[in-house]
């Protein structure tokens, strides 16, 4: 029982909810939280028939390998640090991952995990807001765990990975989701008591886009530069080809080779 793994929980994971399957976990806490369930609910699907990425991709969801949840939170934060949850939540994701498994997980600005360069979790962050309040976040969160190579579509075999795959044996999804949850709580607890500034230290010891020359896409538009660090809203800072260090929430990013 996943309830009682977790233990107690500041906020996540005192409402759990697993579904056979469904078309996003996304989809359903958007639901519920129209609905005004209070923060911390989850909702776990065995399958995702329209599993959902950054950019408007697909996430394969196959049934039973791997883990599919969503997370609903309700923070105190302006929307221009809501960047800072996905820090939080990638960072707690690779914790609870290498405590599990053994394996360092490495953080791809903004929101993926990386094995050996090919990617085994990704977030998926949803923001409603106001002008100056969040009325709520949902935090989409695609784990890799039990996968064969052959139950990747072809077309991601080269550049995705599991969990299995990289230790050589199977591996207990129960016991992992209770432990992203509880890092997970954590960390949520540590950014909304104003503490982002030690989330910030750890992501940026693990994350290995640092100190890279990068090209990030938005839309139309791109910027090159050098990853630097952080800001306090959690943004990317880049040097840009000019000397400016520009903050940059979101994008397609790539290394410049």
């Amino acid at each position: 029982d996943l309830v009682a793994r977790l233990g107690k929980s500041r906020a996540i994971g005192r409402d759990i909810r697993v579904f056979q399957e469904t078309t996003s976990t996304n989809d359903v806490v958007e639901k519920l939280a129209r609905d005004g369930v209070p923060e911390g609910a989850v909702v776990y699907a065995e399958a995702q028939s329209r599993g959902r990425g950054r950019l408007g991709r697909s996430w394969a969801s196959p049934r039973g390998k791997g883990l599919w949840f969503s997370v609903l939170l309700r923070p105190a934060l302006r929307p221009q640090a809501a960047t800072r949850l996905t820090i939080c939540s990638v960072l707690s994701l690779a914790r609870a991952i290498q405590m599990h498994t053994g394996l360092a997980p490495e953080i791809k600005w903004p929101n993926d995990l990386l094995i050996r360069g090919r990617k085994v979790a990704g977030i998926l962050t949803e923001l409603s807001a106001e002008l100056d309040r969040i009325i709520h976040v949902i935090l989409g969160i695609g784990v890799n765990v039990n996968q064969a190579a052959a139950d990747f579509p072809a077309e991601l075999r080269k550049t995705a990975t599991s969990l299995r795959i990289e230790t050589h044996r199977p591996v207990s999804r129960p016991g992992l989701a209770a432990l992203i949850l509880r890092e997970l709580d954590q960390d949520y607890g540590r950014v909304c008591a104003g503490h982002f500034d030690l989330v910030a230290e750890e992501w940026m010891d693990r994350c290995t886009t640092l100190g890279k020359d990068v090209v990030i896409r938005q839309g139309a538009r791109q910027i090159r530069g050098c990853a630097e660090s952080l800001d306090d809203a959690g943004a990317l800072l880049v040097r840009t080809d000019h000397g400016r260090l520009e903050p940059v929430i979101g994008g397609d990013l790539t290394l410049e080779k």
